[in-house]
């Protein structure tokens, strides 16, 4: 009987659960991940962790096309079958689907990148030094599609233990090749190149899809052998339990076909591209702003390097915290919607605001004491130290706006999402544009501020009208 209440308390609270697991993963992931940032700008210097840092459009662009909607779509549809018919193993068909659309077009993007590599490195980044590194990032694309479409399934279920387990291995192999190839390369009296940082990129993520293909096959063959369990224990070989594993029937209404999941994937996916279009857009301009400034070239990317690189993840490090709520937000509300239930979304977003709108304020009295300290002593950068304490004012807003805007998904407010994404995008180009040519990367600062206090206000007035209402 207690073990039974137990596991009844456990199923109440899976946002409790979930993110717990996502959270103590997110900061064990993060923790490795801040000193291989400490141990990168130390190997490649800042102008290196410039030049890796211009990568990032390039793999935002790739995973929005080819993945990222798709784990969205699985999530939402995989979650909501869960709630309508209460089963622990909801079917799998989504996840299949989504692998069989996302996997050839995963292929054709990694063939592009591959042949257009010298391209878009001197058209779109900048920087012919990135050709070789955009080569070798490609075969990570599909790799991180199947991922992604794995992880869907497991957040829909909100078994958050198999998407944070996988996150925590690919980190884990992505610095141990990168260190065990660097020190290779050290021993023989050269300096490794900032490519080992890419190939460890890549390996990592193959690492983390074949732990989550073994993860997927253990699951379903847990559910494969429940039925014959279930059926015997009722005496029957025709009685099921609903909750152990229900027939995949692609008949089922709470089953997505092809066209239902392509019209959650296509917005989703479009909304994406035009977000990480302006995102390139903004990370490309920010050196070249740099430049008109009066910065030389190697000045420009190492003070973007230090900014995006060093400065960056420290702000974002709390981030795992309210990152691994709005993962697990995500599914609940969709869930809590399916359902009807507008007292649940309620109590949801309002402790959404409360907690992190503490986080925050906390982070940024931390990071306002402390940020010179820890540039100077962990990055030996004055400029890190400087980065740091500005972008602390940001804290309280970035972290809300994270988990809000996964509440707005949950709720099918993508559209508005997307807007307001757009327009804080648009606000902070426009800073880089008309500020930092005049300011230098301060004018930078103070649109990244502006965006996301701009930002915070349009999804709380969204939230205000649909939930926070109660309409």
């Amino acid at each position: 009987m207690s073990s039974s209440l137990k596991k009844s308390s456990h199923s109440r609270h899976p946002l409790i659960m979930g993110t717990a697991i996502l959270t103590i993963t997110g900061l064990v992931t993060r923790i490795i991940g801040f000193f291989y940032r400490i141990y990168l700008s130390r190997l490649f210097g800042e102008e290196g962790m410039g030049i890796y840092q211009l990568l990032s459009p390039v793999l935002a662009l790739s995973f929005s096309l080819t993945a990222a909607g798709f784990q969205t779509a699985i999530s939402k549809f995989v979650a909501a079958q869960a709630g309508r018919e209460n089963t622990a193993f909801p079917s799998r068909r989504p996840m299949a689907m989504g692998l069989l659309l996302t996997v050839p077009l995963s292929l054709a993007c990694t063939f592009i990148l591959f042949l257009e590599s010298d391209r878009i490195a001197v058209h779109l980044l900048q920087e012919p030094r990135t050709a070789d590194m955009i080569r070798i990032l490609a075969p990570s694309i599909p790799l991180s599609a199947i991922h992604a479409c794995i992880n869907g399934y497991f957040y829909g279920i909100k078994k958050a233990g198999v998407p944070a387990g996988t996150q925590l291995f690919e980190q884990c192999c992505r610095v141990a090749c990168v260190y065990l190839i660097s020190a290779r390369i050290l021993a023989q009296g050269q300096s490794p190149s900032i490519n080992v940082a890419v190939l460890g990129l890549t390996i990592g993520e193959g690492c983390s899809m074949l732990a989550a293909l073994l993860a997927a096959w253990y699951h379903f063959s847990r559910c494969s052998h429940s039925l014959p369990k279930v059926a015997a224990k009722h005496g029957s070989p025709r009685t099921t339990d609903a909750r152990a594993c229900p027939p995949a029937s692609p008949h089922s209404p709470s089953v997505p076909g092809y066209g239902q999941l392509l019209g959650m994937v296509i917005p989703l996916t479009a909304n994406r591209i035009v977000l990480n279009l302006l995102q390139s857009v903004e990370s490309v301009s920010i050196p070249a702003g740099l430049r008109s400034y009066g910065y030389d070239n190697t000045t420009a990317l190492s003070v973007y390097g230090v900014l995006t690189g060093m400065s960056f993840p420290m702000i974002f490090f709390p981030n795992a915290l309210t990152g691994s709520v709005s993962v697990m937000l995500l599914p609940m509300i969709s869930e809590s919607y399916a359902r009807g239930d507008d007292e649940g979304i309620r109590r949801a977003v309002l402790r959404t605001i409360k907690y992190c709108f503490l986080l925050g304020f906390i982070c940024m009295g931390f990071f306002l004491l402390t940020g010179k300290t820890l540039g100077e002593g962990l990055y030996k950068s004055p400029l890190a130290g400087h980065f740091i304490r500005t972008l602390s004012l940001i804290c309280p807003f970035l972290y809300l706006d994270t988990t809000l805007s996964s509440i707005l998904q949950g709720l099918g407010m993508a559209g508005r999402l997307f807007l307001i994404n757009v327009t804080s995008l648009l606000a902070r180009l426009l800073f880089i544009l008309l500020a930092v040519p005049h300011l230098g990367i301060q004018g930078y600062l103070y649109g990244l501020l502006a965006s996301q206090i701009l930002q915070c206000v349009l999804y709380l007035a969204c939230l205000w009208h649909r939930a926070l209402r109660g309409k």
